[in-house]
């Protein structure tokens, strides 16, 4: 077998999922703050799929906007960082449960679409680089099909 051969080869870890009782155990947020309720995809140390489905009942919307609810746009770059936080987790494995991590930098954030009270939203998340307990993301987020927003973060994992 070729150096080719050995490149081509090698497989992506499996996809798996993860349930809010899992998450609850894997990053300390907690409601309001939790902006995660599942994973629904995630290859190990590469990228994951979260799910926030969005409810009239969120706390935010009573300010923003009562006439018209829009999900804050801070809020959805939170709601990937959990997802992207839950990646970390399950990367580094349970030794790292329950650690904090908190955001480096945020560039290029776009907010495309405004999110609604009734919508699903959908948070990829993809591992750009890593080095140590500093992980760098690619994010989007989306509704319907429809990308809403997107932005390039960067965070540090560390004990409480």
């Amino acid at each position: 077998m070729n150096m080719q051969t050995d490149k081509t080869s090698v497989a992506t870890a499996p996809a798996t999922a993860v349930d809010i009782r899992r998450i609850l155990q894997m990053i300390p947020h907690r409601y309001p703050m939790l902006m995660v309720d599942k994973v629904i995809d995630m290859q190990i140390d590469h990228s994951a799929v979260g799910i926030k489905n969005v409810s009239v009942n969120e706390p935010f919307f009573q300010g923003h906007f009562p006439s018209e609810p829009v999900m804050p746009g801070v809020l959805i770059v939170e709601a990937m960082a959990q997802t992207a936080a839950v990646l970390v987790v399950a990367t580094f494995g349970t030794e790292s449960e329950g650690k904090l991590v908190y955001f480096m930098s945020i560039d290029g954030v776009r907010f495309r679409r405004p999110v609604m009270p009734g919508d699903r939203l959908e948070l990829h998340v993809r591992k750009a680089q890593s080095r140590g307990n500093v992980w760098k993301f690619d994010g989007k987020a989306i509704v319907d099909g429809k990308l809403v927003a997107e932005a390039t973060f960067a965070a540090m994992i560390r004990d409480k």
